[in-house]
């Protein structure tokens, strides 16, 4: 039987909307960062805030980050803005799932987390509408 290495495993928080994507990667608690990278980070043109190229990018930064103070493997939380707004993740969620696992981090479970209203919420705007 082989031994298996010890080490610490983490949550990976994924918010990724269509302008930005962040990857912030704490202990199980929540209460410790190891490492937190926003996908603006990586360019430095504001419109590619929310592509794939510059979120995985990210991912992979905070991936070697966190392996450097001893992270093994991490359970990952994937939000997308939510609530009134778009409940899918942006395009910069599944390149950075791909990007922490391509970096040498086991993946644990990989789950949804976008806050769903139940009822109704009024769009932000009033009765008449944004008015251009």
């Amino acid at each position: 039987m082989a031994e298996q290495k010890k080490g610490i495993w983490g949550i990976a928080h994924i918010y990724s909307t269509k302008n930005a994507t962040h990857i912030h990667i704490t202990d199980l608690t929540g209460s410790y960062t190891f490492a937190r990278y926003t996908s603006g980070m990586m360019t430095n043109k504001d419109r590619e805030g929310g592509k794939p190229y510059p979120a995985m990018l990210a991912a992979k930064r905070a991936a070697e980050e966190a392996m450097e103070k001893g992270v093994v493997g991490v359970h990952v939380r994937v939000r997308g803005r939510g609530s009134q707004y778009s409940k899918l993740p942006g395009p910069g969620a599944q390149p950075a799932i791909r990007a922490l696992a391509k970096a040498g981090l086991k993946i644990g479970m990989i789950e949804d987390v976008t806050p769903i209203i139940h009822g109704y919420m009024r769009r932000k705007g009033g009765r008449r509408g944004r008015r251009v």
